[in-house]
C-alpha cells in the first residue's frame, strides 16, 4: 500500500479517510477496491472489519509527515548466533516504547494510550490512530503497517488478546530487562 502514496493526488485523496468508516470513503474506492475485491468470485471479498483496516491503514500511510515519507527499516529483532534469522514484526506496543525510549511521548501518556485503546471498540481506535501514528512518525518511530493492519482487521474478535499483546510489547521495549523499575506516576509528574 505504500506504492499507492506516492503521487500526491492520491496521497491526498487516501488522506480524506482519516478516521473514517469505509461507508464515508467515497475517495478512497477507486485505489482499494482492487485490493478488498474479487471480481471473479465475490463470495471472497473481504471481510468488512478486515476492508475497514485496509482503509484505515492506506489512509494513515497517505498522511505520514514529509519526514516519515523515506523507505524506512523494519522494527524488530533477528535471531542471535547461529540461530534462524527470524524477524520480530513490531506491534504498536513496540512503536510506542520506543516512542518513550527517544522522549518522543511522555511515559504516562504512552501506557495511558494504550490501556485506554485496549479497551475501546474499533471505532474508537481508529479514530485515534490518525494523531497517535503521526506523533510517532514526526518523532521518528517507525510504524509497522502490515502489523497494524492484521491487528486492526482482527480487532471486534481479539481485542483483548491484541491489547495484552500491544501493552506487553510497550514494557519490554520501554523498559528493557536490566531495569528493574518503571517510573512511578511521582517521578513522571516532576518530569
Amino acid at each position: 500500500m505504500v506504492g499507492l502514496c506516492e503521487a500526491p493526488r492520491t496521497r491526498a485523496e487516501l488522506r480524506r479517510g482519516l478516521g473514517l468508516p469505509v461507508e464515508r470513503c467515497n475517495y478512497l474506492h477507486r485505489y482499494l477496491v482492487p485490493w478488498t475485491h474479487d471480481r471473479d468470485d465475490p463470495a471472497k471479498n473481504m471481510h468488512p472489519a478486515t476492508k475497514r483496516a485496509h482503509y484505515a491503514v492506506a489512509a494513515l500511510i497517505a498522511a505520514r509527515p514529509r519526514v516519515a515519507r523515506a523507505p524506512q527499516p523494519l522494527n524488530g529483532a533477528a535471531g542471535d548466533s547461529g540461530e534462524s534469522a527470524r524477524r520480530v514484526r513490531a506491534d504498536l506496543g513496540v512503536s510506542l516504547g520506543q516512542a518513550v525510549s527517544a522522549k518522543v511521548i511522555k511515559p504516562a501518556t504512552a501506557e495511558s494510550t494504550l490501556h485506554l485503546m485496549s479497551r475501546q471498540s474499533a471505532d474508537s481506535v481508529h479514530s485515534t490512530l490518525p494523531s497517535l501514528t503521526r506523533q510517532l512518525l514526526s518523532g521518528g518511530i517507525a510504524v509497522d503497517w502490515a502489523v497494524l493492519l492484521d491487528d486492526l482487521a482482527w480487532w471486534d474478535l481479539r481485542r483483548d488478546r491484541i491489547g495484552s499483546r500491544w501493552l506487553e510489547s510497550y514494557f519490554r521495549t520501554a523498559y528493557p530487562e536490566n531495569d528493574t523499575e518503571t517510573p512511578s506516576a511521582t517521578e513522571e509528574n516532576e518530569r
